[in-house]
Parts: structure tokens; sequence; C-alpha cells
């Protein structure tokens, strides 16, 4: 950075903070920094990285270094390196944005320890911080969460809520805040048409009536009631059990949840809430049976859980690559079919004996890939509800199934689009072959090559791209990551340290 530019980008970050009425501590709070750092950047005597200027431009919503022209980020690897060491897997970001939601029910303080630092986790807190809650960064990963005896909903950031799906999650722990209020409609990856209904109809459960009008929901809450209620979900979704769990966790008597999802993030909220002295029932089993507590004032800590779908997507890179990496802080309880499928296939795994995650309840191992010739398998490859393969999970399969000899199915029933997006791996050499929306064909092994391909609008799929990428010998560029960064905290980085070369750009 020039002195030019330094000078320029001190000026608008001055300019910026005086017109939110931040004072310096302020945006270092929100930067999860110092104060003295935050001084040096606005006298121009602090070098600024592209990931710093990134996060500046999304607390302002403006460009800090090309006024008036939006920015793009994109990717550089360098391919056809042998990884090596060892990377921890980071908290969980579907744990992440349900804590962050639940956090409403505690008229306390609740402190969320090493969350990630995402995308969504940003747009949640900016969704947070409009209606009223305080959100203050301890440091890098914890943040504190106080909220108002009444939220502000009508001051709602609707562009933030726009920008995730995540804010559906809002609907359970509001249950009873307001008597009349708007959601904006969720937003997120472009997945095909995934249908709100299976929420609205838990929630209906509860009384709550909602209508939708003009790119928002009108939400009216229910009547208050005392009695206990039974239902069973339609759909065994991990967001709409969640909605569920928090809707009744503040509603007095008991509630009932069949054909509830016992997933990672699920289990997670129920850890959290049960330290806040709800009653739960039956965690990692379908059937939930929650005794709710009407007013919850306490102070509380809690650490979300390591991500079973990043540690998936490191696990991968060692695959890929053909190398020797250990991905520590694997929850296994969430992987077990991820690895039985990987043995069935020929990859060689070292795992570790079991420990304990920092909540306390997660039984954690370090897996170590190991180079391996891979064989494609007999049965095609599909997921379900957990305790099968991860939804999220799927995907890297295909690039995995790309190194195989022979000819792999994986069948992606759950997402219209999502198996389309997969194809693009073959503008990296692979040869996807899509026979209908849900299921392709994957034939390998593939020699990989580089070259120039663009993020499609869904994370998994263009977490794949990435992967693919850090096999293919020579220089490649993944365009506009938004959508990576979305849900993985400084990947690129964190592939860094294993080996791979991978760097930042803006056109």
């Amino acid at each position: 950075m020039t002195q030019e530019t330094a000078g320029h980008v001190a000026a608008m970050l001055r300019n910026a903070r005086n017109e939110k009425g931040w004072t310096q501590g302020q945006l270092a709070s929100e930067l999860g920094t110092s104060q003295s750092a935050v001084a040096r950047m606005e006298q121009g005597k602090q070098n600024l990285s592209l990931k710093m200027i990134q996060r500046l431009e999304n607390i302002f919503d403006r460009s800090i270094v090309n006024v008036g022209k939006p920015r793009m980020t994109h990717l550089r690897v360098e391919g056809g390196r042998t990884l090596s060491g060892a990377v921890d897997v980071n908290s969980s970001k579907n744990a992440g944005v349900a804590l962050l939601c639940a956090s409403l029910i505690n008229r306390g303080t609740t402190v969320l320890r090493r969350l990630a630092r995402i995308e969504e986790v940003n747009r949640i807190v900016e969704v947070l911080t409009s209606i009223g809650v305080e959100c203050t960064w301890l440091n890098d990963t914890d943040l504190r969460l106080r909220r108002p005896a009444v939220l502000d909903l009508e001051a709602m950031d609707v562009d933030a809520a726009r920008r995730t799906r995540s804010v559906i999650m809002l609907l359970g722990p509001l249950l009873d805040e307001s008597r009349e209020y708007r959601l904006p409609y969720a937003g997120g990856c472009d997945l095909g048409t995934r249908t709100v209904e299976p929420h609205m109809q838990a929630l209906r459960e509860f009384g709550l009536s909602v209508e939708a009008t003009a790119g928002f929901y009108t939400v009216q809450a229910p009547p208050a009631d005392t009695r206990d209620r039974s239902f069973v979900l339609t759909e065994r979704g991990d967001t709409v059990t969640e909605n569920a769990i928090m809707a009744a966790a503040h509603r007095p008597g008991t509630t009932v949840i069949r054909n509830a999802s016992p997933n990672y993030m699920v289990q997670d909220l129920c850890f959290y809430l049960q330290m806040l002295g709800v009653t739960i029932e039956g965690v990692g089993t379908t059937t939930l049976r929650i005794t709710g507590r009407p007013v919850i004032d306490a102070e509380i800590e809690y650490f979300p859980s390591e991500d079973p779908i990043e540690a998936m997507s490191l696990i991968t890179a060692g695959i890929v690559t053909n190398s020797e990496v250990t991905v520590r802080r694997v929850p296994i309880e969430f992987m077990e079919i991820e690895l039985a499928t990987l043995g069935q296939m020929g990859q060689k795994l070292e795992i570790s004996g079991e420990y304990m995650a920092r909540n306390g309840r997660t039984r954690l191992v370090d897996v170590t890939t190991k180079p391996s010739e891979l064989r494609a398998p007999e049965d095609k490859i599909h997921p379900m509800p957990f305790p099968g393969l991860n939804i999220d999970n799927l995907p890297f399969f295909a690039v995995i199934a790309a190194n195989a000899h022979g000819q792999t199915m994986i069948h992606d029933w759950v997402y219209e689009n999502r198996a389309i997006y997969l194809t693009e791996l073959n503008r990296l050499g692979a040869q996807v072959q899509l026979l209908d929306p849900h299921r392709i064909y994957v034939n390998g092994p593939t020699k990989w090559r580089a070259a120039e391909v663009g993020c499609p609008p869904a994370l998994r799929p263009a977490a794949c791209l990435l992967l693919a990428m850090l096999a293919a010998r020579g220089v490649s560029e993944l365009r506009n990551i938004y959508v990576i960064e979305r849900g993985y905290e400084d990947l690129a980085e964190r592939l860094n340290t294993i080996g791979a070369k991978v760097e930042y750009f803006q056109d």
C-alpha cells in the first residue's frame, strides 16, 4: 500500500467511524483488535491486510479503497503441491448461527467462545445489533451478547437479513416478543426451491401466525398459554428442529417434538439451553421432551463444538493432494459414516483416541490422511439425516471420487440444483456427468488441470472447486468467493499452514 493510498484509507476510516458515532475503542471491539491498532490505522501507520479491509468494508457497508466501485474478492491457487502438517477444525458455523439466535431467549449475558468469524455470523450479528442487542467482540473469536428488555424489531437491518437464510431461525426465539412484526424473506445459497413451510408447520403448533406479503413475513404472536403439546415434524430438518426447540424453550409447559433432527448443531443448541436451565430430554435422539422456562436471566459462556463439515473439507484437501495431513479436533460422532465410506474406497486413515470438546459433551478425534490409491465404491453415495452421511458433506465425495479408479454415482436427493454445480469440476479436468438435477456420475481417476472458474452460488460446491484446484498443477483462479466466506473462516490461510499456496486478490 502506497503512502498516498494509506493516507486515503486512514481518512476514509476516520470519516466512516465518526459517521457511525463510534469511538476508536468501539471499532476496536468490533474488529477484535486493540484501540492502539485502530489509532494507527487512522494515522495511516498500520499495514492493512486484504482480510482486514474486507472486514472494515463489511462493518461500514462501503468501499474503503476504491470509492464507488463494487469489489469482488478472488483466490489464486498454485496447485500440485504436496501438503503436510496439522490443522485444527474450527467451531461449527451452523451451531454458531443457531446460538446467536437462541441468545435472544436469555435476558442476561451470553458469551460465545471461539465463534467462527464468517460472513453468515457477521450478518446475524448485524441483524441482532440493529434490533438493539449489544454485540461486543472481546477478541477475534469471543462474542458477548446482551439483549435489551424490549427489542426494536422495526429497526431490523433488512439488507443483512436478506443475505442469510439463518434469519428464519429468529421466529422461534421471538415467539412472544411482539404482538406483530415483520421478518424479511430468508436468503443464502441458491439451491433451488427450499420451502420454509416446515418451519411454519412447526411454529403453528405454538399458535404462531405467519403471512407472506411483498418480501416479508408478517408475524402475529400466539396467545399466552401454559399447556403441554406434542407434535411430529413432517421434515426432519436441522433448522426446523432448532426453531421448534427455541419456541418450546421459553414457553411454559412441556413440548414433545417427534421426528426431530439429532444433528450436531441441534445438539449444541440443546446443550446451551440446558445450561440456561431449560429441561431437555432425548438429546441426540429423534424425540425431544422440552420443559420451557418463560423467564431466563442467566450469565453464561458457551463453546460451540467443532464443525464436521469443515473437518470433511480439510480431510478432503489431504486426500485429493495425496498427502499426509492431520486434521485435529474432528467431531467423530458426526463423521463416522463419512470415514467408513472413505475406508471402503481404499483411503488409509489414522484415527486417534477420543477426547472431549470444550463444551464437555462432544467427542473429538484427530484424523490423519495417508497417500492412497482410491477405487470407486460399489454402491452409490447418498446422504441421510443423522446418523447417516451428512447432506453438507456429500459434495466433497465428488472431488474424492474424481481421484478414484472407476465410476461413482452420487445422489444428492435433497437439493434440486446442487448436483448441477458439481459439474463445474469438469473445468478443472474432472469427468462429471449430470444424469438429472439430483444425480451425477463421476469417472476417475482425474488428471487435474489449472483453470479460471467462477464460484457457483452454493457454499459446498464452491469449496469443492477450491479443493480440486489444490490438486491441479499450475495456477488456477476462483472468482468471487463471497459464498465461501459465508461458511468458512480464513479457509485459504488455514490451507496455507499445511503447505498450500493460496492468495487473495481483487481486480
